[in-house]
């Protein structure tokens, strides 16, 4: 057995993990505990990944929630007051428009319709699931070693759960209110026409102007404060952290550093996914890639378990709160996912009766509001009693009371079976493509791009998603509430497109538009730009037989395509400044990939921020700039490769002059930044400039060394948001691929992984932030499948015994 091991930790140290072998593992524990049928074994990997092996279905689930508590028990809490909307029980009044935001859209139908749609057991499951969480916190109460850090920080302790808490919509990717709001506001300023020549739309053109006698001038950014509230990082006061770890401070209030995994706007987030064929294999095997980019934070989003049970052998990633793998494989096939660009929500603005604002005028009549009272706890104070008020549209988001208006939210994922991801459970038992198909028929949100490969050979791509039917508008502005405008149901998910075993061999994904030519429905207008697709397109069709070695690169590559389209526009252009003479040089010289180290990426990215700044106050007034939102990188390319009258009567010398007053800013800033003058000193993974450095959500708070305790980094970090290798375009890498996968379909145990910072949330965990820097460094694990090989490196083993 040991020559195992050794060649087990030899694949890990060729995928860039070096790690010793333990020894085989006595039993570290065992736990006597409630609600087991039979003994449950629970194995962890040097790598933390937990394979729970089960006799029956309740018990694999239960004894997955209890696994997740014992590693992430301050992070389910944390998922736990988002959903219940509680915050401001902890974290006192500041809190209290996140807590009403939560329960304002919560999903409020049948809840056993709602958890029968994810599987037809999901009933059991969830509670099991439930069951299990709970025991482990039942066992911590009598036992408060068992509390990681935080609890004692905060002076709280872990609530129970139920299933409503697992089926919260709080941590979907939904879109897109916020763009209603926005381009309101912009069309109401600019007009229709020159938004859509600012704004990038896939299919281009879509109707934009305002419904008839409706005024865009109603639409305010206050509307969506709740919204935005249920999905962002609760504030606090100082106070409200226990005595002892209070950072001194003469704010009245801090950053609770933590943001729920919902909302990142698609350009700073996205995803990528492909699988080749084995005819493009040099195993031939398929090989299956997913790199989803979601916010940077600690504990991380995505948590890797194996779960073997009677009908059930799936490993991957999942999010801790939720029963089954969402990005992983089974014995007969993998699957990844990426965000696929579905609309689904629409705002709708009513007139109300001038004497009663719960009466709202719709096709005639004036119709009464629903309303639901809630009452919520606020640390320090007495409890708060609110009304929440509901449309048969949705929830009411804001009141205008004096001018006799109410705004609510449409939302597809507040219908039966849109809890975000759960109907994964369905996929982690599929067998081939048609019963792959058939469970993402059920698969709502968040809208996806599925993709499968199979042992028998065989790939696909399947769109997902909730799709509303608007037959009288695009979904792009906010519209009367009147009755005019109406969904006309959802489309079926198998009518959103799909292909299987294309005679390309392969499939990709990164969240491009990507719906063929003719499709008769356009379910969505807004769509990540198309660099990280083009360049894995590229970088695929470059040989014919393909490694996993190569995929490791492709999710690593940082080859930018926007510098390779705007770099060339500096040849023949001069500067009397030496530097930024030398600076030019170097660009010209350089290989168009934002490495880390490298001193040209560090002036090309500065350069393009300055040009993005100076061109786009050619084409926006000054007071438009933030309101405008998303700054098309291919807009600017176009802009700028063919100057029109923006750039003045004489549009290309002027484009020119600006190429070079931009680049000398960047230099300027550069020369700032690092206190030198020498190109040799600039590198762009420089903590001062491109890094990596996650914050844990109470670090800020408490006084050091602790602070520095709970965070993770700085790292260096190379690429931007627009290549494959997505760190996003700002100083500090907040979104990105934190969780990666390369999946060996059919020999399962040459599957490599990775997950930044670590397995666990605890900070005193050995595998809080273990696997951070081979993430940084794009090294991988071994993801182990088969019993024979996770036994052999495995650290510990825990017992599930029941009493």
């Amino acid at each position: 057995m040991r020559w195992l091991v050794s060649l087990i930790f030899a694949l890990a140290g060729l995928a860039g993990v070096s790690i010793q072998a333990p020894p085989t593992p006595a039993v570290s524990e065992t736990i006597r505990i409630a609600h087991l049928e039979r003994p449950v074994r629970i194995y962890k990997d040097p790598w933390g990944v937990s394979h729970i092996y089960a006799q029956t279905q309740g018990d694999l689930f239960f004894a997955q929630g209890f696994n997740a508590a014992r590693d992430r028990l301050f992070q389910l809490e944390m998922w736990r007051r988002r959903a219940t909307g509680t915050w401001a029980e902890v974290l006192g009044p500041a809190a209290l428009d996140s807590d009403l935001g939560a329960r304002l859209l919560r999903f409020r139908g049948d809840l056993d319709a709602e958890l029968r749609h994810y599987h037809p057991d999901g009933p059991e499951i969830v509670g099991a699931f439930v069951r299990g969480i709970n025991a482990y916190i039942e066992q911590s109460r009598t036992d408060p070693r068992q509390l990681p850090l935080e609890f004692r920080l905060l002076g709280i302790q872990p609530g129970p759960w139920t299933p409503e808490i697992v089926v919260s919509r709080h941590n979907g990717l939904f879109r897109n209110a916020r763009d209603e709001v926005r381009l309101a506001q912009l069309v109401e300023r600019l007009g229709a026409e020159r938004v859509l020549q600012l704004w990038d739309f896939w299919p281009a053109n879509p109707a934009l102007a305002a419904a008839p006698q409706f005024d865009p001038g109603l639409i305010r950014d206050e509307i969506l404060d709740l919204y935005r509230a249920s999905r962002s990082s609760p504030d606090f006061q100082p106070e409200h952290v226990t005595a002892p770890f209070r950072r001194e401070t003469a704010e009245k209030r801090a950053s609770f550093a933590w943001s729920p995994p919902g909302w990142e706007g698609l350009f700073e987030s996205g995803s990528n996914n492909w699988v080749l064929s084995g005819r493009r294999t040099l195993s031939g095997r398929p090989l299956l890639a997913n790199d989803p980019h979601r916010r940077q934070q600690i504990p991380s989003l995505r948590y890797f378990v194996h779960l073997v049970g009677p009908g059930w052998d799936v490993i991957g990633g999942g999010e801790p709160a939720l029963p089954g793998v969402s990005i992983g494989h089974n014995r007969d096939g993998a699957w990844g996912l990426t965000i696929f660009s579905v609309d689904q929500e629409d705002l709708y603005v009513y007139q109300t009766h001038p004497d009663d604002p719960n009466r709202y005028h719709y096709r005639g009549e004036w119709v009464q509001m629903q309303t639901a009272e809630e009452t919520i706890p606020v640390r320090g104070e007495q409890p708060r009693r609110l009304t929440s008020k509901f449309t048969q549209h949705g929830p009411v988001l804001y009141e205008d009371l004096e001018g006799h208006r109410a705004f609510a939210l449409r939302a597809a994922w507040l219908e039966v079976g849109t809890a975000p991801y759960l109907a994964s459970l369905r996929i982690d038992q599929a067998r081939n493509w048609d019963e792959f198909r058939a469970a993402c028929s059920f698969f709502l949100a968040p809208s996806e791009n599925m993709i499968w490969a199979d042992r028998q050979g065989n790939i696909g791509w399947q769109a997902t998603g909730i799709t509303p039917l608007r037959p009288n508008w695009s979904g792009l502005l906010p519209v009367p509430g009147d009755g005019r405008f109406e969904w006309a149901g959802y489309l079926p998910v198998l009518e959103l497109p799909s292909l299987a075993n294309p005679p390309s061999g392969q499939l990709a994904t990164a969240n491009q538009f990507n719906l063929p030519a003719g499709y008769p429905h356009a379910v969505g207008y807004l769509w990540s730009e198309p660099f990280r697709f083009a360049r894995i397109l590229e970088v695929l069709g470059s040989k014919p037989l393909m490694s996993s070695r190569d995929m490791i690169d492709l999710q690593h590559d940082e080859f930018s395509l926007p510098a390779r389209a705007l770099v060339p526009l500096l040849k023949g252009l001069e500067s009397e400044d030496e530097l930024v003479q030398r600076a030019r040089q170097r660009l010209l010289s350089w290989d168009r990939r934002l490495s880390a180290d490298s001193s040209a990426a560090a002036i090309y990215v500065i350069w393009q921020r300055q040009l993005e700044v100076n061109v786009w106050k050619l084409y926006l007034p000054e007071d438009l700039e933030e309101l405008a939102g998303r700054r098309s990188q291919r807009k600017l390319i176009g802009w700028l490769t063919a100057p029109d009258s923006h750039f003045g009567s004489e549009p290309v010398e002027n484009r020119d002059q600006l190429l070079i007053r931009s680049l000398s800013e960047a230099v300027g800033e550069l020369s700032r930044r690092f206190e030198s003058e020498n190109l040799d000193d600039w590198r762009y993974g420089d903590s001062r400039l491109h890094h990596n450095r996650i914050r844990h959500p109470l670090s800020q708070a408490v006084l050091e060394p602790l602070g520095a305790k709970l965070d993770v980094g700085p790292f260096p970090r190379g690429g931007s948001g627009h290549t494959v290798n997505a760190t996003n375009n700002r100083d500090n890498q907040t979104s990105g691929a934190s969780f990666r996968v390369i999946i060996d379909v059919g020999d399962w145990d040459r599957s490599l992984a990775s997950n930044h910072p670590g397995q666990a949330g605890d900070p005193d965990s050995p595998h809080y932030r273990d696997l951070a820097d081979a993430w940084a460094k794009g090294k991988y694990f071994p993801l182990l499948y088969s019993r024979g090989q996770i036994q052999a490196v495995a650290e510990s083993l825990t017992i599930l015994q029941p009493e």
